[in-house]
């Protein structure tokens, strides 16, 4: 089983988007059985709070849904639990080294780092922009399942 966090500032934007986007290629794939996926915040500000509209509709265009999810926060054990902490930038990768204690086990990662790129992916919180945060996404899933032998 490989386990895979997405983790953004609120997990109400990208992170569930990711969490979503990755869940639908893997079963698409056929291999959804091998997978656990999920996502979580660093901060506290949107925790039980439902998916972004922005978010949940883009995903609802391409036939993606986001039933049930609400913001959750990152936990130092989610550290043990998972085998890839995915963070969307820059500033979400410090947030979980500071939560998470450090990485001593290299499973903390930057999202488009498997897309071959070290750029961050843009908050559409802040850009209002979920056509081209999606894009990434994708890239960024799509590099993740070539890495994990599944593309």
């Amino acid at each position: 089983m490989i386990k895979i966090l997405f983790i953004c500032h609120g997990n109400i934007c990208r992170s569930p988007m990711a969490e979503f986007v990755m869940k639908d290629m893997v079963q698409k794939a056929g291999v959804a059985e091998q997978f656990e996926i999920a996502s979580a915040a660093t901060s506290t500000e949107e925790i039980g709070n439902p998916v972004h509209r922005g978010t949940r509709e883009k995903l609802r265009q391409v036939g993606i849904s986001t039933a049930g999810k609400t913001a959750v926060q990152l936990k130092k054990s989610d550290y043990l639990k998972y085998d890839y902490l995915i963070g969307m930038d820059t500033w979400n990768i410090r947030n979980m080294q500071r939560m998470l204690g450090g990485d001593p086990e290299g499973k903390i990662y930057k999202m488009l780092t498997f897309a071959d790129s070290g750029r961050d992916v843009a908050d559409p919180w802040y850009t209002g922009d979920f056509d081209a945060t999606y894009r990434d996404i994708v890239c960024g899933c799509r590099g993740l399942m070539r890495h994990l032998g599944f593309e």
